[in-house]
């Protein structure tokens, strides 16, 4: 079956988006491709489709476990047979689903970074019939880029599994040195770019600056109508002004990585089902959520990079239909951009110490803990040892970069359990110990498949059928484990933490200053970038455009600044209009001509008077100002 075909069997759609079917045919001929397509572009069909056509299995690289979760049972739910492997799994459900991929149906295979740079995902993946390598969020390859992680640096390793299966790199912002450097961290055999333009005709962006920024947000929300997302910083402010918002009669929530998954899957449903108008979010929100109808994206605070804010503000407008991404920003604001940036980069000394501080948390002695994976609470470990908490994640990241630890993000994973016993061994235990009968029916009834591989399931909702305590139920599936009758791993919500060496004495911990140097430098280049976006006179859109290197494009005519622009020559063309009918009537004072203008300020008024005279359609007699002949104006 053709591309095509697939698109309409699996997708249901009638056509491509523009470069969609360019992106494909240049994966299906083999080719390496890194394919730049803004924010709500349709990047994920374009490895799904071509792998659909070739024999084999498309393993999926993304750093999001919750985008991954999604795309997998979105694939289920059209019949394509997807997995998953991410950090918080246990190594025998990593197994089983490695298994699946080698020996059964599977057509698509996601991992995070973090797995993906084990010898037991390398091994296995050797023995897949892989047919493309798909890279989401590319740019986080890339140290230049604004979000670089340092496990995509080991990517480049899987051409040694299969030497011949191209690679698809995919994201929706990068600058040509960034676009530079995926290319080479990949080891393309070739470059190639296939580049949509990021020019989002029907958002308009606004800067706005504003001392009461939650009073002109509430406006703005209020004008516009529809779904929005409003950005702040951190999860305080989410709640504050999701309880400002609800107070003044707007449907809103609040949502950032704290809470528990369950609650965030619900607050998100309810969003996009416009339960409620309203989510106000931290960064942790929106990646991979395909809402076309939010009209407005509002940042109360200002991001730390044009990246970050032309894909958050991306988030508007998907279905064509005009959208605003406004920013609103005072004084105060720059300078607390100022000190993030600081914040973000620890001293040497700083990094040895969060190491140090890290090991102890842990209790690990000296030499001890390689391969270490442990549940980490970074606001416990932040309190406990009286630690900035940015500060601190920058170490972490610093300590990552150089090989000495790997954290992954928070996520949800429901409690699961697997029957390890045949069913013959499980009735002869049943029969023996009449006290587990019920509830291992009750199971059985419940998570009948459990046989073979792991199935989720939900405590509360056993102990309510059953009549029983929680706690009992979460004691009796204990026991059974230990008794080598089930396999059963409790639910998590943490990120995890490894330790990728053994603990070694601060002292002689190697931290790479060259390149914290080099990292800050680029940090501060991207910041000054948003400080220069926000001062700017030029069109927001062409100037967003000229980042992404984009140039030559014209002005929006949407955008604040176009706005304003076309208002201030609205009114100046209504100010040479009333001159000049002014002046119909006789000859006139300066000060009587100034008086007979009612638009715009004086030094406005003067200005065109003065333009006028050089120009000769005004003359001056002593003191006093007449329309010039007819013929000398008609020149």
């Amino acid at each position: 079956m053709d591309s095509l075909g697939i698109l309409r069997k699996y997708w249901k759609y009638e056509s491509f988006r523009p470069l969609q079917s360019e992106i494909i045919a240049s994966v299906l001929a083999g080719n390496d491709t890194l394919a730049l397509m803004p924010t709500g572009g349709g990047k994920s069909l374009c490895f799904q489709v071509p792998a659909m056509q070739r024999e084999g299995i498309c393993i999926v690289v993304t750093p999001l476990i919750a985008l991954m979760k999604d795309q997998v049972e979105n694939l289920k739910a059209r019949g394509i047979e997807a997995e998953a492997v991410f950090s918080g799994m246990s190594k025998r459900e990593m197994d089983i689903a490695f298994d699946n991929c080698i020996y059964g149906p599977i057509k698509f295979l996601y991992l995070s970074p973090e797995r993906l740079g084990t010898e037991l995902a390398r091994e296995r993946i050797r023995h897949m019939n892989v047919n493309l390598f798909a890279i989401d969020e590319a740019h986080c390859i890339s140290q230049w880029g604004y979000d670089f992680r340092p496990p995509y640096l080991e990517l480049a390793s899987l051409r040694e599994l299969h030497p011949q299966v191209p690679f698809l790199a995919l994201t929706a912002t990068a600058t040509a040195k960034v676009v530079d450097d995926i290319q080479e961290k990949l080891g393309f055999r070739a470059p190639n770019v296939l580049r949509k333009s990021f020019v989002r005709e029907n958002l308009a962006y606004m800067a706005l600056e504003e001392e009461d920024k939650s009073g002109r947000m509430l406006r703005i929300i209020r004008k516009l109508g529809g779904s929005g997302i409003v950005y702040v910083r951190n999860r305080r402010e989410t709640q504050e002004t999701a309880r400002m918002l609800i107070n003044e009669g707007v449907s809103a929530s609040f949502y950032h990585a704290g809470l528990e998954g369950p609650e965030r899957s619900r607050r998100q449903e309810n969003w996009k089902t416009n339960v409620i108008r309203v989510i106000v979010a931290t960064n942790a929100f929106g990646m991979g959520i395909d809402k076309p109808d939010v009209r407005f994206v509002i940042h109360l605070d200002i991001p730390d990079s044009l990246e970050a804010y032309y894909q958050e503000a991306g988030r508007a407008g998907r279905d064509g239909n005009k959208s605003y991404a406004v920013m609103l920003y005072h004084e105060s604001d720059k300078l607390a951009l100022r000190k993030n940036l600081e914040q973000s980069f620890p001293t040497v000394a700083e990094i040895k110490q969060v190491y140090h501080l890290l090991a102890n948390f842990f209790q690990l002695a000296y030499g001890a803990g390689e391969g270490l994976v442990l549940d980490f609470d970074i606001g416990e470990f932040c309190n406990r040892y009286k630690l900035e908490v940015m500060k601190t994640l920058n170490a972490l990241k610093f300590l990552e970069r150089d090989g000495w630890i790997r954290v992954s993000e928070a996520v949800y994973i429901p409690s699961r359990l697997q029957f390890d016993v045949d069913m013959p061994t499980l009735y002869k235990f049943q029969v023996e110990h009449v006290a587990y009968d019920g509830f291992i029916k009750l199971i059985l009834r419940s998570y009948g498949g459990a046989f073979g591989h792991y199935v989720p399931v939900r405590e509360a909702d056993i102990a309510k059928r059953l009549g029983r305590p929680y706690m009992d139920v979460v004691k009796t599936l204990e026991h059974l484990h230990e008794l080598g009758i089930i396999s059963y791993i409790p639910q998590t919500d943490s990120p995890q933490l490894q330790f990728l060496r053994g603990r070694v004495d601060a002292q002689h911990l190697h931290v790479d200053a060259a390149y914290l140097a080099e990292r800050k430098r680029t940090k501060t280049e991207q910041v000054n970038e948003v400080l220069g976006y926000l001062e700017a006179r030029e069109c927001r859109s062409k100037r967003l455009l000229a980042y992404f290197d984009e140039a030559g494009s014209e002005a929006c005519g949407i955008c604040d600044v176009c706005v304003r622009t076309r208002r201030r020559g609205d009114s100046e063309s209504g100010i040479a209009r009333q001159i000049e009918g002014a002046l119909e009537g006789g000859t006139l004072t300066i000060q009587e001509l100034m008086d007979a203008v009612s638009l715009g300020d004086e030094q406005t008024r003067m200005r065109i008077i003065r333009e006028k005279i050089e120009g000769g359609r005004i003359v001056i007699q002593g003191d006093r100002y007449a329309l010039a002949p007819k013929k000398q104006r008609e020149r």
